[in-house]
């Protein structure tokens, strides 16, 4: 399979097809969305070598379980390692031993084919498009912040930066109802979010 590959620079590679182990699927990528992170890891983030990606839409190929197999996924990029005490607790996303896609230690999205476990894929519906779903990671990432910090309709609350994440940020907690204010640089980045009634302030740049 062709693979974008970083060692140090970005190259386009012949890789082998990766093969699931026990408990994981096979899965032919179909779409994969390009993150900050991903351009921050050929800085230097991380210290990662391998396949980069870990947004994306795919289906299911290969698997154990063949209830999976033609099953169009996205997927929980953290991988933990099942028996330490944060893994025993249902936390896996903070498990201190993980491995995480096209990040730490997990071979990416930006592939022909990717494996993860089977416990860390989401069926995505017929009525959502590929190009909508790819940003299931990073809208879990923002939903994820009302699960660590309650945010109610009285409080005033502010977002810096007007990026994909932050803008996914203020879609969801404009949903709590609660003053909203977005920081950016950008006016265009800035004006989409002002047609969904949110305030906003154009920082200055230097």
């Amino acid at each position: 399979m062709k693979a974008l590959v970083f060692d140090g620079e970005l190259k386009l590679q012949e890789r082998h097809r990766p093969k699931p182990e026990k408990g994981e699927a096979l899965i032919q990528v179909l779409v994969a969305g390009i993150c900050n992170t991903d351009v921050e890891i050929t800085k230097g983030y991380m210290g990662f070598r391998g396949i980069l990606g870990h947004e994306f839409v795919g289906e299911v190929v290969e698997c154990d379980e063949a209830d999976w197999v033609g099953q169009r996924v996205v997927g929980e990029i953290n991988i933990g390692c099942g028996a330490c005490e944060i893994c025993r607790k249902g936390l896996e996303r903070h498990c201190p031993h993980r491995k995480v896609l096209g990040i730490l230690d997990k071979d990416g999205a930006f592939a022909e084919y990717l494996t993860l476990p089977v416990k860390n894929l989401v069926v995505v519906p017929e009525s959502i498009p590929d190009e909508e779903a790819v940003f299931a990671e990073p809208l879990a990432a923002a939903c994820e912040i009302l699960e660590q910090v309650h945010v109610g309709p009285t409080q005033r609350v502010a977002v810096v930066g007007d990026g994909k994440l932050g803008q996914l940020i203020a879609g969801v907690l404009r949903l709590v109802g609660c003053e909203l204010a977005v920081f950016g640089k950008s006016k265009k980045k800035l004006r989409i979010l002002e047609s969904f009634g949110v305030g906003t302030h154009l920082l200055a740049l230097k």
